[in-house]
């Protein structure tokens, strides 16, 4: 009878073999779905040493009309709901980046460089800055708000409320840690968002788009672009539906165009000074993406 011994050689070489690596085209993040960009683009992402490590969605001019439509639709949902609620839904967040932070740290260190216990302490930094804003939900109100004196028979009170669709170019710096600085504070105060992923930096981003579609985040909250800054960004800053800018992530010299274009449906725009991410953030970007509401009610009547 023969024998199987060749057979036999070629099972325990396949066993030893490394199996093929997944090779991933990230994709957008629009409406709570993970769409291919219209165009039919993407472009390669590599890491801070200079290897390919994935390709990514390279979205078009009509990707940010998708997504700015996806940011309108859900901002009544999203605006109307409790600060509480907000604030359980955020931080149902933080505790899903908690369960991933080994991933996250990876993927920081591989766009960034460093070490793995620098890329760690970002993803610990951004997960309890992630928490810091969540918490914040229910208690901005009584801080940016209040009652007001005045001399007469009526009782006026101060309220903020979201300015509505938010776009945010992310910062280039800080793929995961300035990510969350810049988002977080938005959806804190009920705007819906359009973010630009950092152009060479953009998977932790995507990453964590996929932790909001498992989150209770309802979809079109978060909307995120990947692709070239100064092709997107000048319609992000046109936008007649889109009510305030973040130009965190645009480089000083591209902000004036930007702030011009802006001003032509009267948007709120926000530029930042230099921005440590490690530091205290304080309130300002919670102040920032807010209009205050004042109400006039009459005493005795």
């Amino acid at each position: 009878m023969p024998t199987d011994s060749k057979s036999g050689a070629a099972g325990k070489a396949g066993a030893g073999e490394a199996r093929l690596r997944v090779r991933k085209t990230y994709k957008l993040y629009l409406g709570g779905a993970f769409p291919r960009s219209e165009s039919g683009r993407s472009y390669p992402v590599s890491s801070a040493r200079g290897t390919l490590l994935a390709h990514a969605a390279q979205a078009s001019r009509k990707d940010v009309r998708d997504a700015v439509v996806a940011a309108r639709k859900a901002f009544g949902g999203w605006s109307g709901a409790t600060a509480y609620n907000r604030g359980q839904v955020l931080y149902r967040v933080a505790e899903l980046l908690d369960g991933r932070r080994e991933q996250f740290a990876a993927e920081v260190q591989a766009a960034e460089g460093g070490t793995a216990r620098a890329a760690a302490a970002q993803v610990a930094a951004a997960i309890d800055r992630w928490v810091y804003y969540a918490g914040w939900a229910d208690k901005y109100a009584q801080v940016a708000g209040g009652t007001n004196p005045v001399a007469g028979p009526y009782f006026n009170f101060s309220l903020p409320e979201p300015t509505g669709v938010v776009a945010i170019v992310a910062p280039q710096d800080s793929s995961l840690l300035g990510l969350v600085s810049v988002l977080a504070p938005a959806l804190t105060t009920g705007n819906t968002t359009v973010v630009l992923a950092a152009q060479d930096r953009p998977l932790p981003a995507v990453s964590l788009t996929e932790v909001l579609a498992t989150s209770d985040v309802p979809g079109g909250v978060v909307n995120l672009l990947t692709g070239f800054t100064a092709e997107l960004a000048p319609w992000l800053a046109s936008h007649r539906d889109v009510n305030a800018i973040d130009l965190t992530g645009v480089p000083p010299a591209e902000r004036a165009a930007l702030e011009i274009a802006a001003a032509d449906n009267v948007k709120r725009v926000y530029v930042p000074r230099s921005v440590d991410w490690s530091t205290d953030p304080g309130l300002s970007r919670l102040d920032a993406f807010v209009e205050t509401k004042t109400v006039w009610h009459p005493i005795g009547v």
